[in-house]
């Protein structure tokens, strides 16, 4: 006879960055994140913060914690809340299953109590009212009444797939109103140092812009023959 797998496999112990490096992307906009990763790293369009968060939900930055839970199942879910740590961002993978929701406000409240930085998931939601008034950062791809089963299988702690990119425990993700950014763990230090780049360079485009700028002369060799062709 075939042995039964267990419903839910659960990594509880992995490496975490140091919280003042996830700290040093505090401020930081998910663009300037993205091109600090090479104009790449974000999740499906499709998920955003609850529709009427207020500002104070529309952004976050924190550990991904990955769970994985099958269509119309938050099993991983539940396992991931029993191991959560403070300053941890739940990524919640449904296989982008919106049939039924995988968290409600009730969840989303304990998650606030463990101390949890935000949700973001390529599922559903709901009890919308509810969760605006946790007042926890909560991302996904949209809404639905129905619950969720608890059947497994289910994984914590792992590596998922979601909203067309790998989120492995440890990576660091940043959300504002734009989306959801994913930075390797591995490339963090280099993400750090390139994005406070990017936002020096940008205040300072910002200005010219301000004075009236119309077109960067960078931009100009754009423009150079061999470069164009133009057809007047």
């Amino acid at each position: 006879m075939l042995e039964t797998p267990p419903a839910l496999t659960v990594r509880r112990t992995f490496q975490r960055p140091p919280r003042e490096a996830v700290a040093a992307l505090e401020g930081a906009l998910t663009g300037q994140v993205a091109d600090a990763l090479g104009g790449l790293g974000a999740l499906d369009a499709a998920i955003k913060p609850i529709a009427g968060a207020p500002p104070s939900m529309q952004s976050f930055v924190g550990t991904a914690f990955p769970c994985m839970n099958g269509p119309a199942d938050q099993l991983g879910l539940v396992g991931a809340l029993a191991y959560a740590k403070p300053g941890d961002v739940l990524v919640v993978g449904t296989e982008a299953y919106l049939g039924t929701a995988v968290i409600g406000d009730l969840m989303a409240g304990m998650l606030l109590n463990c101390g949890v930085a935000g949700l973001v998931t390529d599922g559903a939601v709901r009890d919308t009212p509810g969760i605006i008034g946790v007042g926890l950062p909560v991302y996904c791809a949209g809404v639905s009444p129905n619950s969720p089963q608890r059947n497994g299988p289910g994984t914590v702690g792992l590596a998922i797939s979601i909203g067309g990119a790998t989120v492995n425990p440890g990576d660091v993700v940043v959300g504002d109103v734009d989306g959801v950014v994913v930075v390797p763990q591995d490339a963090l230090d280099g993400v750090i140092e390139h994005v406070r780049e990017i936002r020096r360079m940008e205040t300072e485009v910002e200005a010219k812009v301000k004075d009236g700028l119309t077109y960067p002369d960078s931009w100009r060799a754009y423009l150079e023959p061999g470069a164009a062709r133009f057809v007047d």
